[in-house]
């Protein structure tokens, strides 16, 4: 009986743990497309350190009507490193890099160029968190790579550029080194804790940027305001919490597999909202970056 209990206990939260994840994969998809509309008004710089503070005040919120409190000396301690790497990298420099190659390429180009980062993640977590190397995975690896290249390709000689796509490749890469400190940081910290102070580290990093942004949000609209504040509210301080959530139930190179869906959700919305589309051969690019993460996370 209490294996049969236990069964049905590790499904309810197998169930839970997805639903969070597909809300997240809903989130970041249309964070996708704010970004690129409200970068029309904001610097890459601005825009990320204005959609930190928000998401500040919004998980402040949160933590206070659940009764959290903050993490212990003792707590910090353990916790310290992987959580300064994480703030810096999955807050700081993925913000910055991404938002700066929006400017570059289309929405939907860019999800699909960010969703390299769980072949980028099953790497460092199976180097770092001992989840293995199967061979699917280096298999996956070149086949994410080659749609990178038919990706860079067939942008060229539209209006994104090579620096576009590199720099959301860059964002890739601290996105996966982000998750894989996330993974480590929840062993000890609740979600909420993890994913506001990692937002106070990111706007920390971003404060060289505060002069530029109390200037565009004076000159801004109301629809490029709108969007900074859903973008902190949304896709960061809702988003990363629904992820945390899910993170701390499963395994981090298995939970980035449902951003799998990332893309198709953000080309949608980007060419309902935008009326922006990918280059046609930035599909085949696009299909291949699913198909080699699709492969490197079989068991």
């Amino acid at each position: 009986m209490a294996t049969v209990a236990t069964t049905a206990d590790e499904r309810q939260t197998d169930v839970r743990a997805l639903g969070a994840a597909l809300a997240t994969v809903l989130l970041w998809a249309s964070a996708f497309v704010g970004i690129r509309s409200a970068g029309r008004t904001f610097s890459p710089g601005a825009l990320s350190l204005g959609r930190l503070l928000v998401a500040c005040v919004a998980l402040a919120a949160i933590g206070l009507s659940r009764g959290e409190r903050l993490p212990t000396r003792a707590q910090l301690r353990t916790a310290g490193l992987p959580l300064v790497i994480c703030g810096l990298l999955w807050f700081g420099a993925y913000n910055l890099a991404l938002n700066s190659g929006e400017r570059r390429v289309d929405a939907g180009t860019a999800a699909m160029l960010v969703n390299v980062g769980p072949v980028l993640i099953a790497i460092l977590a199976g180097l770092l968190l001992a989840e293995g190397f199967p061979r699917s995975l280096f298999i996956g690896c070149a086949i994410a790579f080659s749609g990178v290249v038919v990706i860079a390709l067939a942008t060229a000689n539209r209006t994104a550029t090579t620096t576009g796509v590199l720099l959301c490749i860059a964002a890739a890469a601290a996105y996966a080194g982000g998750v894989v400190a996330q993974k480590v940081v929840l062993r000890t910290l609740t979600g909420t804790q993890t994913i506001f102070l990692c937002c106070v580290i990111g706007a920390v990093a971003c404060l060289p940027f505060a002069g530029s942004l109390v200037n565009q949000v004076g000159s801004a609209s109301g629809g490029s305001i709108g969007w900074l504040f859903y973008l902190g509210c949304a896709p960061t301080a809702l988003g990363f919490s629904t992820w945390a959530y899910a993170l701390r139930r499963t395994d981090a190179g298995r939970l980035a597999a449902t951003t799998y869906l990332v893309p198709p959700l953000s080309i949608l919305l980007g060419w309902l909202w935008l009326g922006e589309s990918p280059a046609s051969l930035a599909y085949l690019g696009g299909a291949l970056c699913l198909a080699g993460v699709a492969l490197s996370r079989r068991r």
